[in-house]
C-alpha cells in the first residue's frame, strides 16, 4: 500500500476511530487501527469485539492495500510531525514507513488478516435522530447507568420506541432517570444499548442539529454520524419493569430553582469525601429546603427557599448523586416530590414529565 494524505484530516480520523481501539487485549490485533486504501479513499476501521468504528478520507493513491498498525504509537506519530502532507507506504513484512517533511518513521505492523471482522447489520429497523435530541437524552440518562459489570443489563441505557415517541431509561439500583420525547418514526422496538458506546457516540456528535441515522437489528446497532460509521453489540437480557417504580402518589412536594438547588448541595457535599461517604440531610418545612452534613472532615449546612405543599419532612440522600441529576437538567425549575422518609425522591418538570429522576434515600441515624 502506497498513498499522500493531509495530516490533519488523518490526525481527525484516528480521533474519530481510536474510541473503539482496546488498551489492552488478549488479542493484539485489536490494539491497531486497520487501514484500508482502494479508489481514492482511506478507510480506517478500530474494534474491540464490542464495538467497532471506521471513517475514511481522500488521499492520493500510489498503490491500494490493507495494513495492521499499532493505534497508540501511530496515532502519537502523526499527532508530533511535522508538515501538512502525510506519506504513507508499507510492504509485505507489514513495515510502515511514515514521512512527513524532514521527519521519517518505520513502524512495525502487524498482518491484516488478524483483524476481525465488523459484524454486518441486516433485515434491521432505520429511524432518524437529530443530533442535539439525541444528545440531550443521552445525557440526561447515562449517569444513572450502572458501573458494576456483575449485572450487564443496566450498564447500558434501555430504548423504548413506539410510534411517534422513544423513550430511554437507566438504573443502577440507586437511582432512575428518564427521558421521553416525541420523534418522527414509523418502528416500535425495544432494546439496550451499551452506555460505553453512547459515551462514543457523543463525542462524535457534530454541532448543530445534524440529522443521524440510527439502524437496529436483533444484536446490533448502527449509528451513521457524517463519515463516521459506529457500530455495538445490543446487551441482551430483561430491564426491569421501571414503571413499577414510579411513585404514584406524593405526601410533600417542593418548586425550587434548578441551579440555587444545586448549588446549595453542591456547598454542603464539600465535607463528603468518597472514603467518608455521608449522607447530606435535607428537611423540608415552611417553604424552605434546609440542608446539613456533619462528617468527620467538619459539618456544613445551608438554607434555600421553594414553594412546598403537603407535611413536613426529613430525609437523607447520597449527594453525588443528587448533583448527578440536577447537573444535567436543562430547565430553571423544578419539582421535587416524595412520600416519606423512605419513599424514592421524584424530580420532574414543572409541565409534562418529558423526565423523571428517582433518587433513593438513604436512612438516617
Amino acid at each position: 500500500m502506497q498513498l499522500q494524505c493531509n495530516r490533519k484530516q488523518l490526525n481527525e480520523a484516528l480521533q474519530h476511530v481510536q474510541g473503539a481501539v482496546s488498551a489492552n487485549s488478549t488479542i493484539p490485533a485489536l490494539e491497531g487501527i486497520l487501514f484500508s486504501a482502494s479508489d481514492g479513499t482511506l478507510t480506517l476501521t478500530g474494534y474491540n469485539m464490542e464495538m467497532g468504528i471506521t471513517t475514511s478520507l481522500p488521499v492520493a493513491m500510489g498503490a491500494p492495500g490493507r495494513m495492521l498498525l499499532p493505534a497508540k504509537t501511530f496515532i502519537e506519530i502523526v499527532r508530533r510531525l511535522p508538515g501538512d502532507e502525510i506519506t504513507l507506504e508499507s510492504n509485505q513484512n507489514h513495515q510502515c514507513r511514515i514521512q512527513c517533511g524532514a521527519a521519517q518513521f518505520s513502524l512495525a505492523g502487524m498482518a491484516s488478516e488478524d483483524f476481525p471482522e465488523l459484524p454486518q447489520i441486516t433485515g434491521g429497523n432505520s429511524f432518524s435522530f437529530h443530533s442535539e435530541l439525541l444528545d440531550n437524552m443521552v445525557r440526561m440518562t447515562r449517569f444513572a447507568a450502572a458501573k458494576d459489570e456483575n449485572n450487564p443489563v443496566y450498564t447500558g441505557i434501555l430504548w423504548e420506541l413506539s410510534e411517534g415517541c422513544v423513550t430511554m431509561v437507566a438504573m443502577d439500583g440507586w437511582r432512575l432517570a428518564i427521558r421521553q420525547e416525541a420523534i418522527t418514526n414509523a418502528i416500535e422496538a425495544k432494546f439496550i444499548v451499551p452506555e460505553k458506546t453512547l459515551s462514543e457516540v457523543l463525542r462524535l456528535l457534530p454541532g448543530g442539529d445534524t440529522p443521524i441515522t440510527v439502524q437496529v437489528s436483533f444484536q446490533h446497532i448502527l449509528f451513521q454520524i457524517g463519515e463516521v460509521t459506529v457500530i455495538s453489540r445490543l446487551i441482551g437480557g430483561e430491564f426491569f419493569d421501571y414503571q413499577t417504580a414510579v411513585p404514584k402518589d406524593s405526601t410533600t412536594c417542593m418548586t425550587i430553582d434548578t441551579h440555587t438547588l444545586l448549588e446549595s448541595i453542591d456547598r454542603v457535599s464539600l465535607v463528603v469525601s468518597e472514603r467518608l461517604r455521608v449522607a447530606i440531610k435535607c428537611f423540608f418545612c415552611n417553604d424552605a429546603l434546609e440542608t446539613t452534613c456533619e462528617s468527620p472532615i467538619g459539618r456544613a449546612s445551608d438554607k434555600i427557599t421553594g414553594e412546598m405543599e403537603g407535611e413536613e419532612l426529613e430525609i437523607g440522600f447520597n449527594s453525588r448523586y443528587l448533583l448527578e441529576a440536577l447537573r444535567v437538567i436543562e430547565c430553571d425549575r423544578v419539582r421535587l416530590e416524595m412520600s416519606g422518609p423512605l419513599s424514592p425522591l421524584r424530580i420532574k418538570p414543572l409541565e409534562g414529565e418529558n423526565f423523571i429522576f428517582l433518587v433513593l434515600p438513604v436512612r438516617l441515624k
